[in-house]
């Protein structure tokens, strides 16, 4: 475990780091870190972001698995909202924003990012995983903290783009689990003014041109919501006008993005009627959106917990899928 001040400075951005003014431009990560993956760590907001609680959450990164070839990091509260980037040899223009999943207790680092990132930089896709603030943790922006960041990290993308050589208008964005509600969010709800414009950058549209959800938490609805991550996005009792406000499904507009969805029908963390719900949301506003279901999977499987079951071809049939619509 790493306390929250060798946390930031080894994630590359301190809660003042100037990231705004270059996007594209390296901020330092110190040699040999256990966290020294990405090309780049970008800062979302200058500073500490707006309506932070009295005492900043405790960053704290937790390795969870035994096997030190196959890591399983999550981090542990977030105090400076960042992207992590993963830029390809030879970029083909595309780029997608990861929100790892965690049920909005924590953030998933490895399996939902860091090898999605890998994964979608070496066929030529520039990635951007996004640490996200949690929403239990005294934000005054309270269930909105995850959209606000989600939105401003798509518009910093969308600003630097000829930095980073993507076309503005080829940006996705992808979510896991409770990252998949993030996307979902940020997919549906992307003109929803969930902060106040702090400077050139907010001017950009936060709309990603294409979602992929996967296993996806949709629903705030009790019954089919995810127990955790309602609970801690909405608090234990919230009431029916606000379930609705947070689910994405009954929040579609007309120009929300073209989505690719996945899920394990055996899921038994997140049920596999969020998917369905999500789909009939933007079957009902003819948004574009292409379903996959399996029979086996479970869930949190990423990419390389999916090794050896039917579920494992979903990256490369995202890709496809991506590829059609142009996209990746």
């Amino acid at each position: 475990m790493i306390d929250r001040r060798t946390a930031i400075a080894g994630l590359g951005c301190a809660a003042a780091a100037p990231a705004l003014a270059r996007p594209a431009a390296p901020d330092p990560v110190p040699a040999g870190h256990a966290l020294n993956e990405p090309a780049q760590w970008v800062a979302l907001w200058p500073g500490t972001p707006a309506g932070a609680p009295p005492v900043l959450p405790d960053e704290q990164i937790v390795e969870r698995s035994a096997d030190p070839a196959r890591p399983d990091r999550i981090m542990q509260s977030i105090a400076a909202p960042r992207m992590a980037v993963f830029r390809p040899a030879s970029p083909n223009g595309a780029a997608v924003l990861i929100a790892p999943g965690g049920g909005y207790r924590h953030v998933v680092i490895d399996k939902e990012g860091f090898e999605m990132g890998r994964w979608l930089a070496a066929r030529g896709v520039t990635a951007f995983v996004l640490f996200y603030r949690l929403p239990h943790q005294g934000w005054a922006a309270g269930p909105g903290v995850a959209l606000a960041d989600a939105q401003r990290a798509l518009r910093l993308i969308r600003r630097g783009h000829a930095a980073y050589g993507i076309d503005p208008e080829r940006i996705s964005v992808m979510g896991f689990s409770a990252g998949g509600h993030v996307a979902a969010s940020l997919a549906t709800r992307f003109a929803a003014a969930a902060y106040a414009p702090l400077d050139s950058a907010d001017a950009a549209s936060a709309r990603p041109d294409g979602a992929a959800l996967i296993y996806l938490v949709i629903s705030m609805r009790a019954g089919l919501a995810h127990p955790g991550s309602r609970e801690r996005l909405l608090g234990a009792d919230p009431p029916p006008a606000l379930e609705l406000a947070h689910s994405p499904d009954a929040n579609v507009p007309a120009d929300a993005p073209p989505c690719f969805m996945l899920h394990a029908e055996d899921d038994d963390v997140v049920p596999v009627g969020n998917a369905l719900a999500m789909r009939e949301g933007l079957k009902a506003r003819g948004i574009v959106v292409d379903t996959h279901l399996y029979a086996a999977g479970g869930h949190g499987f990423g990419i390389s917990r999916a090794a050896g079951k039917p579920v494992a071809v979903w990256p490369e049939a995202w890709l496809a899928w991506a590829r059609a619509m142009g996209l990746a």
